[in-house]
């Protein structure tokens, strides 16, 4: 597909914001023609399937297939697999481009997915198992998922608290519970991560394991939230003993992956579907107040200085977070040789993707807080009519309120990044492993000579047991 001088919605011309209003100069010809060729898809199935789905509740598995057709389920393992290779760049557009056009919930599903890719590209050079997966990903449209909560720690940095492995003779024995997995029962593939096998305490020592649908008990059609409705986030239950080869990298690699596969594109895909949330907020807002007259006053909604005003606002918000997100973007495209997942095979210690971790945060915390604002903001703007599913506004409220709360939600992130900023990288103590003395003298300074003693009885009694 050619380049378009105008953007398109089937026949006519796209009824929110143009070109103007992108940053296209990120963006190369190849991945211009994509977007085009996102927007179509999203014109002829993902967006009346959104609607659709978030009537029903069902999982949208014919936008699946459309994500597999365009060759974007494997964009980032590299061409050897018969991949896209896709920069971060063009991530984030498609990731965006998704979530405006078509649907946050295949957005967010396309998102939990990609990232379960990257935790596979990280460490496929030499496992024959992950290759052919990759191998048949788009062609198959097999959609994977990240499966990385635990009940026990909310919104925070996920900890493997309820999980474990051993290794038996057949391979590993996996056991994993999950508070939250997108396409949980849909899903064709698992990515997911405990402690590692022979834990001694230490939760930064994590493993990485491939699991499909045979061994993971997931929850089909239980999803029932706000928003978000078609991307059947769910709890998932594991207990499976999987072959040697279906751990993803050496043992202990968990974290590892996490700095330099997962969070690198989860933070860059939240970015992108939480700026795709607001500008669709924007885009069905302009055609709403283009529309919508008043006539007694023979003034549209456009028409009115106020509205003006505040849809300029939002548009001026909106560009902020997503230039945010694009020159991330393009710096990570800089140090990774347009985005190639090739260095791993030769140097597996390689961590240019890690760098990145803080401005990731900032870029997830300024997307969905963005999404958050402009959803309310555009649904004032549209007015009662706006209240009603018809105007497409109360879906977009609903689903812009997800990213928010997802994990790390924006006050955690928000913490980490303060207390970096203060304090240093090291003081942001992701395992639980630091002492905080300052608290812990201050509490101590509470305790009078009985308590003090009580303490001290208790600790001795703790160090007197065997390890």
């Amino acid at each position: 597909m050619a380049v378009p001088d105008v953007k398109r919605w089937g026949d006519e011309p796209y009824f929110g914001l143009g070109y103007d209003f992108d940053p296209t100069w990120f963006l190369s010809d190849d991945d211009r023609a994509l977007e085009a060729e996102i927007i179509d898809a999203c014109q002829r199935v993902i967006r009346p399937l959104a609607i659709e789905c978030d009537r029903t509740g069902a999982y949208p598995r014919a936008s699946v297939d459309e994500l597999g057709r365009l060759r974007l389920l494997a964009m980032v393992a590299p061409e050897r697999y018969g991949c896209r290779a896709a920069s971060h760049v063009q991530v984030l557009m498609a990731t965006e481009a998704i979530a405006r056009y078509g649907c946050p919930s295949t957005a967010v599903i396309f998102m939990m997915h990609l990232v379960a890719v990257g935790g596979l590209v990280f460490r496929a050079h030499g496992n024959p198992e992950i290759e052919a997966l990759l191998r048949r990903m788009d062609g198959e449209a097999l959609i994977g998922t990240a499966s990385y909560t635990d009940p026990e720690t909310g919104g925070h940095f996920w900890y493997p608290k309820t999980s474990g492995a051993e290794r038996v003779a057949d391979g590993w024995h996996v056991r994993k519970t999950a508070a939250f997995t997108t396409s949980s029962g849909y899903a064709d593939w698992y990515l997911t991560q405990t402690t590692s096998p022979d834990f001694s305490g230490d939760y930064s020592d994590l493993s990485v394991f491939l699991l499909y649908p045979d061994e993971v008990q997931g929850s089909p059609g239980t999803w029932d939230a706000m928003g978000m409705h078609a991307n059947q986030s769910g709890p998932v239950e594991i207990d499976a003993v999987i072959p040697a080869g279906r751990m993803v990298g050496p043992v202990g690699d968990g974290a590892r992956s996490n700095d330099e596969a997962i969070d690198p594109l989860a933070f860059l895909q939240y970015a992108g579907a939480y700026n795709g949330v607001a500008m669709a907020c924007l885009d069905v807002a302009r055609r709403h107040a283009l529309r919508r007259a008043h006539t007694q006053y023979g003034r549209r909604i456009a028409d009115y200085a106020t509205v003006q005003d505040a849809y300029g606002r939002a548009v001026c918000e909106a560009q902020a977070s997503r230039m945010f997100a694009y020159a991330m973007a393009k710096a990570m495209d800089d140090a990774t040789d347009g985005g190639s997942w090739e260095m791993y095979a030769a140097d597996p210690d390689a961590a240019p993707r890690t760098q990145f971790t803080a401005w990731g945060l900032e870029a997830k915390v300024l997307a969905a807080g963005l999404a958050s604002r402009v959803s309310d903001e555009m649904l004032h703007l549209c007015g009662g009519r706006g209240y009603t599913r018809a105007a497409e506004i109360e879906r977009l409220v609903r689903d812009a309120k997800a990213g928010w709360v997802m994990a790390p939600s924006n006050e955690v992130s928000r913490q980490i990044v303060g207390r970096w900023a203060l304090l240093g990288a090291d003081s942001v103590d992701w395992w639980n492993q630091k002492v905080d003395e300052r608290a812990l003298r201050n509490e101590l300074s509470k305790l009078d000579a009985e308590g003090k003693r009580r303490l001290v009885d208790e600790l001795s009694s703790e160090l007197a047991q065997p390890t």
